[in-house]
């Protein structure tokens, strides 16, 4: 007599998952490192010295992936979503400092302030000259002049503008007379800066141009050390109004700007843009910048003049400013 063959023991192993859940894993996982890593972009945009210039000339673009991640985790991994909020968050903090502002309207005659970085040696200061007058500016400032684009701007402007003000590779033009000026080295062994009193009609201004040393891989000490020193200086300027102009080259969020943020307003672009300058064919970065202190701005844009590559900003101050 055979005996029946023993039953089969149930199997314990756990069935496989489904393709679909798989992939919702796989893409929540992708999701998590993503955010890890924009997080760590973002935070490094705080640190001072390199670390913080270059986050900050990467953090408006840290937009992007972001806003793609959001898409993706959507229609992928919806549980995903709730960890992609936080580096959204942490960068819309971040950004906040250096969003756009928006036109006021400008009563009675404004003044206008044209200010740009002309590129020594490229030939363009005429040019520049020319699209800072057809912008209606009053005053007109012009950095990295070098003895041929001196002399070209001065063709363009000494007529109309008969109040002037130079030194080292700085130039001020002016519709109003200016009072008294002074260079400025701010650290550095020649001058990259100048202030100015303009006698507008509604009160004087302090006016400052600045042209801040470069920025080199591994080698900004310069531009730190100069950038603080002209913080120092118009915090201790007691005028009532105060105007800052020039190439700060540093990002919006950039720390080293925190001191002069401090000393003054940093004046937002106006529109919808973030009102990057630099360089001029493609801008990616702000780095040419307007601070303001006890002054009403209506308008703050950016305008392509000459072919410099750098933007030129335009600055319209209220009439009763």
């Amino acid at each position: 007599m055979t005996s029946a063959p023993p039953s089969e023991a149930p199997s314990t192993d756990p069935l496989p998952a489904p393709e679909p859940a798989r992939h919702s894993l796989r893409c929540g996982r992708i999701a998590v490192v993503l955010a890890a890593v924009l997080v760590a972009l973002i935070v490094c945009g705080w640190i001072p010295g390199v670390v913080g210039t270059i986050g900050a000339v990467l953090l408006p673009w840290l937009a992007i992936p972001l806003v793609l991640a959001l898409v993706v985790a959507v229609w992928t991994a919806r549980r995903s979503i709730a960890v992609l909020l936080v580096p959204m968050l942490l960068w819309v903090t971040a950004m906040v400092p250096a969003l756009p502002g928006f036109d006021s309207t400008a009563q009675g005659d404004p003044m206008v302030v044209v200010a740009q970085n002309v590129r020594a040696e490229s030939g363009t200061a005429a040019d520049s000259a020319r699209a800072a007058v057809d912008e209606g500016a009053g005053v007109i400032a012009l950095t990295e002049l070098d003895a041929d684009s001196r002399a070209a701007a001065q063709s363009v402007l000494d007529a109309d503008y008969p109040y002037r003000y130079e030194v080292g590779t700085e130039g001020i033009w002016s519709r109003y007379p200016l009072g008294a000026g002074e260079p400025l080295s701010l650290g550095l062994g020649w001058k990259r800066a100048a202030r100015v009193t303009v006698q507008a009609p509604a009160g004087d201004v302090s006016l400052y141009l600045v042209h801040a040393a470069s920025v080199r891989l591994g080698k900004q000490e310069g531009r730190d050390e100069m950038l603080s020193q002209v913080a120092d200086v118009i915090a201790a300027d007691r005028s009532e109004r105060v105007l800052v102009v020039g190439d700060f080259n540093a990002a919006s969020t950039d720390p080293a700007l925190r001191p002069l943020r401090a000393a003054a307003d940093w004046v937002r672009p106006t529109g919808i843009s973030p009102g990057f300058t630099w360089p001029a064919s493609t801008p990616v970065a702000r780095i040419d910048h307007v601070f303001a202190r006890g002054l009403d701005i209506t308008s703050s844009t950016s305008f392509r003049a000459g072919s410099s590559d750098h933007l030129a900003t335009r600055t319209v101050l209220a009439a009763g400013a």
